[in-house]
């Protein structure tokens, strides 16, 4: 595995907050879940991009930034800002660089910080839906807020899908789960959704259609892991035998 690289400016002063949420999380994540990590070549080496995923629990996060240093980056996300001002999680999340949200306004500071980073040349993570996916029975993932294409559209940088599975029996809003050691969590990056491109194809460049094109690819990669997963931890308890 790349050793995840300090950047210059910004990223390289989060660099001694990356180092010390990463020896607390990393050693137990690693030990406890069974990872797979499809497509880690497609977080480019160096330079912006900006990384959208479908959020089936609060595991996710964890699984994407994962999924991000593995790749030999350090990422960048956009969290509800709620999560700043809980003590600890907080000064985390701003010593990190993280980006807070104010979700249901019109406030526009988290897409123009995205924007700043992405012109520094680092890796931005975005939840198109807003929220853990609750509504679909297959956990397929919901309709997306446009901010993704719109980040795209303005600095010229594809967004990259990632879709991942298996959290949501682990940690998500309700419902049976469990944490039983060895539970299997994969990751799959698909091909580079070119939101610029696509919008001169078709003839519609509205951030609204982008956007639904966008979470089609998502839903495409989620059904193919889910339809790969094994099926003996498709259940909130660990089976013994099957």
């Amino acid at each position: 595995m790349a050793e995840p690289r300090a950047g210059s400016g910004r990223e390289g002063a989060l660099e001694p907050w990356y180092r010390a949420i990463e020896a607390v999380l990393r050693p137990p994540f690693e030990l406890w879940f069974n990872w797979r990590l499809e497509g880690l070549e497609r977080i480019p080496a160096e330079g912006p991009a900006i990384v959208a995923g479908n959020h089936l629990s609060y595991l996710d996060p964890f699984a994407h930034a994962y999924f991000v240093v593995k790749a030999g980056r350090r990422p960048r996300f956009l969290a509800k800002r709620e999560l700043f001002d809980a003590p600890l999680v907080g000064r985390a999340l701003r010593g990190s660089g993280q980006i807070p949200v104010e979700r249901g306004t019109g406030d526009r500071s988290a897409l123009e910080e995205a924007h700043r980073a992405i012109d520094a040349g680092e890796v931005v993570v975005i939840y198109p839906e807003g929220t853990t996916t609750s509504t679909n029975p297959d956990f397929s993932p919901g309709r997306g807020k446009t901010g993704a294409v719109r980040l795209s559209l303005m600095t010229g940088v594809p967004i990259l899908p990632v879709a991942t599975w298996g959290g949501q029996y682990v940690w998500r809003r309700s419902g049976r789960q469990s944490v039983a050691f060895g539970r299997p969590i994969w990751v799959r990056a698909g091909e580079p959704f070119d939101a610029a491109g696509l919008a001169r194809e078709v003839g519609d460049g509205s951030p609204r259609a982008l956007t639904d094109a966008l979470m089609d690819e998502l839903a495409t990669l989620v059904a193919d892991l889910r339809e790969r997963f094994p099926r003996r931890w498709s259940e909130p308890r660990r089976r013994t035998r099957g």
